[in-house]
């Protein structure tokens, strides 16, 4: 598992796997952004599951909500009116983003809630995105996960950079499936306008347009063969830096009649058109119980740790955490 550590850029990256915090910690969070194309789809839900089942494993999970606009990651998980906010740090008045982290009913299991904002701080300034985004990089926990809004905005590309992972989430819906494309297709023309800077990018984008006027638009990866054959040494560059980045996708909210073979074919797309790293992870399934834990403010795999969306969940969370036996009994085991 490989997160990046700095912000932006080229830059220098770190690799390692963390290791529960009764054992030996790593020094490198594992950052994992979280997001979706649209509203409903069961990020902050996903989310709120996948902080659970990693501090059930004995693993400092801390929690973001950093979808200002929307936030509710701390109904999730069962803290009504957090005592601070993310909007502190933004406004000054603490010094770090650490003094904003808070502690959950279970332990190992932290937050930094986006609730209780000005109604300004859904679409934050360059330069508060980037103390943000600075202040995220010098956390030291095992996992760190990102609840994301919705949508394609410049923000919430950008905290879905900061880690060269993420998790994308979207529903069998076919309006989900077309945003959740979209917002892939952002990450990737986002990835590639980093790497280039503006002046650079505009000038290879207007010549692979010239070229074929639908590289930008639909054929992403003529795009990429133009620019490495203007200027070879970026395209290297390029081609490295995408390289890099290995996404993960869920299927929420599956029903009995919905095909359950979605997923992989959406990913199976992606490698094709944006020639990026694509996995996915599982279907996650429907159950109107999901509902009823929301409204109690209680984990959902607390409330129903037997039924099929948990053990989707569980399976969820094993594909994205590294072979380890003792990791498996714990998650299949229920540790306390």
């Amino acid at each position: 598992m490989r997160q990046v550590s700095i912000v932006f850029g080229r830059g220098r990256s770190g690799q390692g796997v963390a290791e529960p915090a009764n054992g030996m910690a790593s020094p490198v969070s594992q950052i994992w952004p979280i997001g979706g194309g649209k509203g409903g789809t069961g990020k902050s839900f996903f989310t709120g599951s996948l902080g659970f089942l990693l501090a059930r494993q004995g693993y400092r999970t801390l929690l973001i909500d950093v979808d200002l606009g929307a936030a509710n990651l701390h109904t999730i998980v069962g803290i009504p009116n957090p005592p601070m906010s993310i909007a502190d740090f933004i406004n000054r008045r603490v010094g770090t983003l650490e003094e904003t982290v808070v502690p959950t009913a279970l332990p190992n299991l932290f937050l930094i809630s986006g609730a209780m904002n000005n109604l300004d701080m859904a679409n934050l300034g360059h330069e508060q995105k980037m103390k943000v985004l600075r202040g995220v990089a010098r956390l030291s926990y095992d996992y760190i996960l990102l609840d994301l809004g919705a949508g394609t905005a410049f923000n919430t590309i950008d905290f879905f950079l900061i880690s060269q992972t993420g998790v994308f989430i979207t529903t069998p819906e076919p309006t989900s499936i077309e945003n959740i494309y979209r917002l892939i297709r952002s990450v990737y023309f986002r990835k590639i306008h980093h790497v280039l800077k503006t002046y650079d990018f505009k000038a290879l984008a207007d010549e692979a347009e010239r070229r074929n006027p639908k590289a930008i638009v639909s054929n992403p990866d003529l795009l990429l063969r133009v620019m490495g054959e203007l200027d070879p040494e970026k395209g290297s560059l390029l081609q490295q830096e995408l390289g890099s980045l290995h996404f993960r996708l869920v299927l929420n909210q599956l029903r009995k009649q919905d095909n359950h073979s979605i997923g992989a074919l959406i990913c199976k797309i992606i490698s094709k058109h944006l020639a990026l790293r694509m996995e996915h992870i599982g279907n996650v399934g429907f159950d109107d119980r999901v509902h009823s834990a929301i409204c109690k403010r209680t984990p959902f795999i607390e409330l129903y740790p037997y039924t099929q969306t948990a053990l989707d969940l569980r399976e969820c969370c094993r594909s994205l955490l590294p072979a380890n036996k003792e990791a498996e009994r714990r998650l299949h085991g229920g540790a306390d």
